[in-house]
């Protein structure tokens, strides 16, 4: 019995490590859908809208702060001044 039981947490574990791993293949060619890296240079006037995101950091995604630009999404980095001055002045997106 503890054989069976020992082999079915090993085939459950090994499920999950590979879906884990080849998380990023599920979208070849385009953006992952979070942050895994930030612009540090400051894009203010890129930025539109009134309305930012906070990422939290969690498996290969960084920790963020997504604004919205003509071209698309911007992962700007939490702890750069500009991003502060930014974000005191809009508005924080629900969840």
């Amino acid at each position: 019995m503890s054989v069976k039981i020992l082999s079915i947490t090993l085939l459950l574990v090994s499920t999950c490590v590979s879906c884990h791993s080849s998380e990023d293949a599920r979208f070849p060619g385009i953006k992952p859908p979070c942050c895994v890296d930030v612009t540090k240079p400051n894009v203010t006037a890129d930025v539109v809208g009134e309305i930012y995101r906070e990422q939290a950091a969690r498996y290969h995604c960084v920790k963020a702060i997504i604004f919205n630009t003509k071209n698309g999404q911007l992962c700007a980095d939490p702890n750069a001044q500009w991003v502060k001055d930014l974000t005191a002045r809009m508005t924080k997106a629900p969840k």
